[in-house]
C-alpha cells in the first residue's frame, strides 16, 4: 500500500464529528494541526485531486494522522490552538518576527535622539513609519539634521570640557556642555515631532520668516538653504499621512501575501491617532486563508497583547468558512481575552491607505523569502509532477518562429537551477522546411541539430527538455532523442489552457495557476518564444534592409553586405555623413549620397517616423537579469489585493 492510499485508508475511518487533526511526517513529528466541524470532511479535501501547492506539500511529506475528537467546534478551536502552542508545527502559523522596515525613533529622554531604526522598543519612545522607502527617511532625517540641531552622542557625559564638531558646524546643541537647558531643547523636539506628524505649516511660516531675513542680512548661502528645506518638507508631507489621523480609536490593522506555503502577517497597530509600531511575522502555514487568519489571530492576541475594539483586515479577507466559524472566533475573544473586537473590512480612503502599506510590506519581505529559498522546492515539484528521477537543475527549452514560412527560426534557451544560463542560448535557420509551415519538422530538426552536435563534442546534456507547443511537438522531439540514443525529459506546454503534455501521454497534466513548478516552465516558454520571434524579426529586418540598399544603383548584393558590415544596422547608415560612407565603404559621393537616402527611406517606411525623430532601443541590462524565485513574487505584485484606491 502506498502512502496515499494509507492516509485514504485512516481518513476513511474518521467520523464527522468536530475535532482536531494532526499531520505527523515519517518520525512521527506532528508538522500541523488542524481543527474542523467534520474532521472527515475536512480530511478528505486535502486528498482530493484539485488540491493546491500547499497542501500537495503536506500530503507529500505525511505518514500518519491522528484526530482528537471533542464536543463541538469551539472546543475545537481552544484545543488547535493549545496544541500548536505546544508542538509550534512546521507548518502552523508561529509567530516568528521578520525583518521590519525602518521608522523613526525620538527617543524618551531628557534630552532626546532622532534616529533610524528597524527595532521597535517598548519604553516610551516615539516611533513614526514604518517607511518602505528608505530613501524618504533619509532626506527626512537629512532635514531634520539640518533645521534642529539635536545631539549625536549616545549618551550625555557631563565630564565633557568642551563641545564636539557637530556643536561648532551648528548640527548639535551640545546639552552635553550645558549650552541648552531641557526646556528650550524640547522646543526642537516639539517641532521634529509636528513635522514628522505632518503639522508641517507653522514650521514653513516660521522658516520663510527666517529665509528672508537671511535675504535681507545678505547671507544668500543660508537663505538658499532655508529655500530648499521648504521644498523638501512640502514635498515630504505632499501625501496624506497614513501613519496620522487624529482618530483616537484604537484599532489594528492586519494584512497579508503567501505563495506556496510562505506566508507573511503584517500589523499596524494605531493608537491615540498615532501609528504606534509595526510588526511582520513569516509563517509557514499549510492552511487555507481562512483558517490561516484565524491561527494567527488567535496565536498573536493573548492577556498580554490584547485586541483593541476593531481590528481591520484587508479587502477579500475570510475569517472562517462559514457563520459559525466567525461566531465561534468571537466566543474564543470573549472567553480567553474577556473582549469581542470587530472585524472591519476598509470602508474609508485613510482605512484602505493603511491596509496598502501593511500589504506592501508583507509582500516585499514575501519577495525577499522567496529569493532566499531560490528555485529549488519549484524544481523539486517540477521533478516529482513530471516523474522525473532527479531535480531538473539543468533544462533547455525550443520554440519555433516564423511569418507565413518565411526566415524560419528555432530558438534554444539554457536554465541552470532556475536561472537563465544566457552563454548558452542558441539560434538556428531551419533548412529543411523549403516553405512549409510545418512545426513538428521544425521541432525535429532544431533538436537533432541540438543533441547530434553535443553528443559529438561531448558536451553536458540537460535533465529536461521544455517544447513550446502540444502533444504534437512533444512526440516529434522524443522521436530524434530516440533515434540519437538518447534518454532525457522532455515536456511540452500548450498556451490554450497552460497544460503540460508528456510524450505518448493519453490526457495533459493540469496543475494550479500558482503552482511553482508550473510558473517554472512559462518562464522558460516566455524566454524561448522571446528569443525566436526577435530573431525571426532581425532576419526579416535585414532582409528589407539588404533590398534597399540594392535599390540604389551600382550596389550588388556584396556591396550592400560590405556596407551593412561597416555600420551593423540601417539606422546606423542612415545617420551617418554621405562622406564617412563613401570613405569606409569606397563608393563615389554620389553613391554614398544615395545609400543615406534609401536607408532613411526604408527607416520611414517601417515606422512611418521621420528617422531623426526616432530613438534607439534601449540595450539589455544584463544586471537586471532576474531569478524564478524573484520573478513569482513579481507575479505576486501584480495580483495585490483590490483596495478601491
Amino acid at each position: 500500500m502506498n502512502q496515499r492510499e494509507k492516509l485514504k485508508t485512516i481518513i476513511s475511518d474518521t467520523p464527522r464529528l468536530p475535532g482536531v487533526y494532526l499531520w505527523k511526517d515519517a518520525e512521527g513529528q506532528i508538522i500541523y494541526i488542524g481543527k474542523a466541524k467534520s474532521l472527515k470532511d475536512r480530511l478528505n479535501s486535502y486528498i482530493s485531486n484539485s488540491r493546491d501547492v500547499k497542501t500537495a506539500t503536506l500530503v507529500r511529506l505525511a505518514h500518519n494522522i491522528e484526530t482528537i475528537i471533542v464536543a463541538n467546534e469551539y472546543e475545537a478551536l481552544l484545543l488547535e490552538n493549545t496544541l500548536i502552542k505546544q508542538h509550534t508545527p512546521k507548518y502552523n502559523i508561529n509567530l516568528k518576527d521578520g525583518k521590519s522596515y525602518p521608522v523613526i525613533r525620538i527617543t524618551h529622554e531628557d534630552f532626546p535622539r532622532v534616529f533610524r531604526t528597524r527595532r521597535i522598543i517598548e519604553d516610551n519612545s516615539l516611533y513614526y513609519g514604518p517607511f518602505p522607502d528608505s530613501q524618504k527617511v533619509d532626506a527626512m532625517l537629512r532635514l531634520i539634521d539640518k533645521l534642529f540641531p539635536m545631539r549625536k552622542c549616545r549618551t550625555i557625559q557631563r565630564a565633557r570640557t568642551g563641545p564636539c564638531m557637530y556643536y561648532h558646524i551648528k548640527r548639535c546643541s551640545a546639552p552635553c556642555c550645558g549650552k541648552i537647558n531641557a526646556g528650550e531643547y524640547g522646543l526642537y523636539v516639539g517641532r521634529v515631532q509636528r513635522l514628522l506628524s505632518g503639522e508641517t505649516g507653522p514650521l514653513i511660516v516660521d522658516l520663510t520668516e527666517k529665509m528672508h531675513e537671511a535675504a535681507r542680512e545678505l547671507k544668500f548661502e543660508w537663505a538658499a538653504e532655508i529655500r530648499n528645506a521648504i521644498r523638501a518638507i512640502e514635498v515630504l508631507a505632499g501625501e496624506d499621512s497614513a501613519v496620522v489621523d487624529l482618530d483616537p480609536e484604537s484599532r489594528d490593522y492586519i494584512a497579508w501575501a503567501a505563495e506556496g506555503v510562505l506566508a507573511t502577517f503584517t500589523v499596524f497597530s494605531m493608537r491615540g491617532g498615532k501609528m504606534t509600531g509595526r510588526e511582520l511575522y513569516r509563517t509557514r502555514c499549510a492552511a487555507h486563508e481562512g483558517e490561516s487568519l484565524v491561527q494567527f489571530l488567535t496565536s498573536y492576541y493573548n492577556p498580554t497583547r490584547p485586541p483593541p475594539p476593531k481590528i481591520y483586515l484587508q479587502s477579500g479577507s475570510i475569517i472562517g468558512e462559514t457563520i459559525t466559524d466567525y461566531a465561534v472566533l468571537n466566543n474564543w475573544f470573549m472567553t480567553q481575552l474577556g473582549s469581542t473586537p470587530e472585524f472591519v473590512l476598509p470602508d474609508e480612503k485613510r482605512h484602505t491607505a493603511i491596509l496598502a502599506m501593511a500589504w506592501q510590506n508583507a509582500r516585499e519581505d514575501l519577495r525577499k523569502r522567496l529569493k532566499e529559498r531560490g528555485a529549488g522546492p519549484a524544481l523539486d515539484e517540477l521533478a516529482r509532477v513530471l516523474h522525473l528521477p532527479d531535480r531538473p537543475e539543468r533544462i533547455e527549452g525550443f520554440d519555433i518562429s516564423h511569418l507565413d514560412g518565411k526566415h524560419p527560426v528555432a530558438s534554444l534557451v539554457s536554465f541552470r537551477n532556475g536561472i537563465p544560463d544566457k552563454k548558452n542560448y542558441r539560434y538556428f535557420k531551419l533548412r529543411s522546411l523549403a516553405g512549409a509551415i510545418d512545426d513538428f519538422a521544425a521541432i525535429r530538426e532544431a533538436v537533432q541539430r541540438r543533441y547530434s552536435r553535443l553528443i559529438r563534442e561531448n558536451a553536458e546534456l540537460p535533465d529536461l527538455v521544455v517544447i513550446d507547443g502540444g502533444i504534437g511537438q512533444v512526440n516529434a522531439a522524443k522521436g530524434v532523442m530516440e533515434k540519437l540514443g538518447l534518454d532525457i525529459s522532455i515536456t511540452g506546454i500548450a498556451k490554450r489552457n497552460e497544460e503540460l503534455w508528456l510524450p505518448n501521454a493519453p490526457e495533459p497534466i493540469v496543475l494550479p495557476a500558482d503552482s511553482e513548478a508550473l510558473k517554472v516552465v512559462q518562464h522558460i516558454r516566455d524566454e524561448t518564444h522571446r528569443c525566436a520571434h526577435q530573431f525571426n524579426q532581425r532576419l526579416r529586418s535585414k532582409d528589407l534592409h539588404f533590398a534597399a540598399l540594392e535599390s540604389v544603383e551600382g550596389i550588388g548584393k556584396q556591396r550592400a553586405a560590405a556596407i551593412m558590415k561597416a555600420y551593423q544596422s540601417i539606422e546606423a547608415i542612415a545617420a551617418a555623413s554621405p562622406a564617412d560612407i563613401a570613405r569606409r565603404c569606397r563608393t563615389g559621393m554620389a553613391a554614398a549620397q544615395a545609400v543615406r537616402a534609401a536607408a532613411q527611406q526604408a527607416l520611414e517606411n517601417r515606422t512611418g517616423q521621420n528617422p531623426s525623430d526616432r530613438q534607439r532601443p534601449p540595450k539589455m541590462d544584463r544586471k537586471n537579469e532576474v531569478s524564478i524565485t524573484e520573478q513569482l513574487a513579481a507575479e505576486a505584485a501584480e495580483t495585490s489585493p483590490d483596495y478601491g484606491i
